[in-house]
């Protein structure tokens, strides 16, 4: 008969290693696939007439340009071409040195519910962009506000009308997925799984109830609501959290909705290059210091049991192989916290990449490699630890 007679260090390490592994599946099966459940849900309930809001009530889309140009010419019309009897596209010009005003002008003559407005020049504020999103607000003519960028483009001509979908119940505030676009390289495949675990784990938090933030490139809230709760009053020291922040301050179960629907996302050209890339990514982890204590201890938990999980396994793994004999195998003790180690480490894998890129495949978003989740898993933790710890240099640009 074998023995599995284990010391007190083996049991304390192998408890440890269990407790881990079981909170990163309890993340991964409650938060990171919650939007895939709601998706199934909604598939079946195809037949039902959903819950809409009462009427069609009037729209306001709005969306920021700074040197945006290009991207103007071919997405504005994407905008300008939505099936919703009533909405107008307010385009905020923040200081552009290109030809943004031109092409902004040049569909204003052409339809009548664009218009244009621009941040004073010289405006001293921490944030441009929050300044922006105020004037238009303000100018708003509807209380419905649906946030994109200038790099953005709707899936479909049924964007509003999806999102508007998420007001029903008296919610005032929709958050929607917006994916980038797949394209050749390491670069665009670093920014698509960042993209898709984040939007997974923001919109999945929802769904729980932890509501914590939302992005500028497809997000919607009433304007009543945004100046009721103070709008970027409190942040406006903050360069960046035009989204995140202010829903993190106001988002609540009761009032925060989350549409997933195919034709509800805005798509993006990712960054072409790391440098590109890193500062966005700063520029976005930056504002995270300031989020609810809630927040902060919710976002730090998963993380660091992930960190905690690998660190653990390799502790193991370096611990117990030179005492056990490879060849011929022979079993021993000593052997069991060896294979539990290999075993908890390839089952916590194999689940992640499932849940993952299952999502993927449900949002219609190109999945990814086993080896890729591996790599993104290990190196995008410390990435953000970096930017937390070092600090940036200072850049007022928006």
């Amino acid at each position: 008969m074998i023995s599995l007679d284990l010391n007190s260090i083996d049991i304390v390490l192998l408890s440890t290693l269990a407790v881990l592994f079981l909170g990163q599946v309890y993340f991964y099966s409650r938060y990171m696939d919650a939007p895939v459940r709601k998706m199934r849900h909604d598939k079946k309930s195809e037949g039902i007439e959903p819950l809409t809001i009462e009427g069609t009530p009037g729209v306001t889309v709005v969306l920021c340009a700074h040197n945006e140009s290009y991207n103007l010419s071919q997405y504005l019309q994407a905008l300008l071409t939505q099936d919703w009897p009533e909405y107008e596209v307010i385009v905020v010009d923040d200081g552009s040195e290109d030809d943004t005003r031109a092409v902004v002008e040049s569909y204003m003559v052409r339809d009548p519910r664009l218009h244009m407005t621009f941040v004073p020049y010289g405006a001293r504020v921490g944030s441009t962009k929050k300044l922006a999103l105020t004037l238009a607000a303000k100018a708003a003519k509807y209380d419905y506000l649906l946030l994109t960028d200038a790099d953005c483009v709707p899936e479909s001509n049924q964007w509003i009308r999806k999102m508007m979908h998420g007001f029903a119940g008296h919610k005032d505030i929709v958050l929607g997925f917006s994916p980038y676009f797949a394209e050749k390289g390491h670069i665009n495949r670093l920014v698509r799984y960042d993209t898709l675990f984040n939007g997974l784990h923001y919109l999945g938090s929802a769904l729980c109830g932890h509501p914590y933030m939302g992005v500028g490139r497809n997000l919607a809230y009433r304007k009543d609501f945004f100046f009721e709760t103070g709008g970027f009053t409190h942040l406006m020291t903050s360069r960046a959290g035009d989204d995140d922040l202010f829903v993190n301050h106001v988002a609540t179960k009761a009032n925060t909705a989350v549409i997933l629907s195919r034709d509800s996302y805005t798509w993006s050209v990712a960054k072409k290059t790391m440098k590109e890339w890193w500062q966005q990514k700063r520029r976005h982890v930056s504002v995270s210091p300031s989020y609810r204590e809630s927040t902060k201890f919710r976002l730090a938990l998963e993380p660091l049991t992930r960190g905690l999980f690998y660190a653990l396994v390799l502790a193991m793994l370096v611990l117990y192989f030179p005492q056990i004999q490879i060849w011929p195998f022979e079993f021993s003790p000593i052997a069991i916290p060896f294979l539990a180690a290999i075993g908890l480490f390839l089952l916590r894998w194999w689940i992640q990449t499932g849940i993952i890129n299952a999502a993927a495949h449900k949002m219609r978003v190109k999945r990814f490699s086993t080896w890729s989740v591996l790599w993104f898993d290990i190196a995008l933790p410390l990435v953000n630890l970096y930017m937390l710890i070092v600090p940036q240099r200072k850049n007022n640009k928006w």
